[in-house]
């Protein structure tokens, strides 16, 4: 049975994410700041900030003394904020960088320590459509993802000759606790400059996540855009 490591597991892609991999036989080790919100016999939840460098370390070790190995990592927890540029506090940007970009950093590296071990694994990091079509009021947001995609290009060919295939997903929007907090009219605009009639749905993040977790898949080193007409 695999075991996929996956952050911001109480909600949103997270949570989905983690639902469609247990209906798919995985064990899944979840992590957020919060309590569980899934309950399932091969579910484990731990409350972690994945931004603190020795409780990411802590974390990781606990679950390779229970299970031996992790087969796959989805680094989905972070954070947004749209502030006008010359507007934006440096503690927005920095703590955005905390929540996207280092909680990314520190999971990979001590989780790719483990599939180094092992011979192999597959790590996904979510990014967003934000950052190819470069949305005006989400500078610090789009910087600290643009810092994820260049780590995921980077670890794709560090860590390709240990077997470990390194991937990221950009959603569009897609109904979550993030996106609610979003103006209706932005949303729509947002739907308009990508051709959506809709949001997406869960389940179309979850396939594009799942496609880079498959076995079958030799893709590293792959941005992919869930809702824009072309992928990266």
């Amino acid at each position: 049975m695999p075991i996929a490591l996956i952050t911001g597991t109480s909600r949103g892609i997270g949570k989905a994410l983690a639902e469609r991999l247990l209906q798919e036989g995985w064990t899944v080790e979840g992590c957020s700041r919060g309590e569980a919100s899934l309950t399932h016999a091969q579910y484990t939840h731990r409350q972690v900030d994945v931004a603190d460098e020795a409780a990411v370390t802590a974390y990781v070790a606990d679950v390779v003394q229970r299970r031996n190995r992790i087969d796959a990592l989805v680094n989905n927890a972070g954070g947004a904020a749209m502030n006008a540029f010359v507007l934006t506090p440096g503690s927005i940007a920095e703590s955005l960088m905390r929540q996207n970009y280092l909680s990314t950093f520190l999971l990979s590296r001590e989780v790719a320590k483990v599939m180094v071990r092992q011979r192999g694994g597959s790590i996904v990091n979510l990014s967003t459509v934000a950052v190819p079509l470069a949305l005006e009021g989400e500078a610090a947001y789009v910087a600290s993802k643009a810092a994820v995609e260049a780590l995921t290009r980077v670890l794709a060919v560090e860590l390709a000759p240990h077997g470990i295939r390194v991937n990221a997903v950009g959603p569009g929007p897609v109904d979550t606790a993030l996106t609610r907090s979003v103006p209706a009219a932005k949303l729509a605009a947002l739907r308009e400059r990508m051709g959506l009639k809709q949001s997406l749905t869960m389940g179309q993040v979850t396939d594009a996540i799942c496609a880079f977790l498959s076995p079958e898949s030799s893709a590293t080193g792959r941005v992919t855009y869930v809702g824009l007409p072309k992928a990266s």
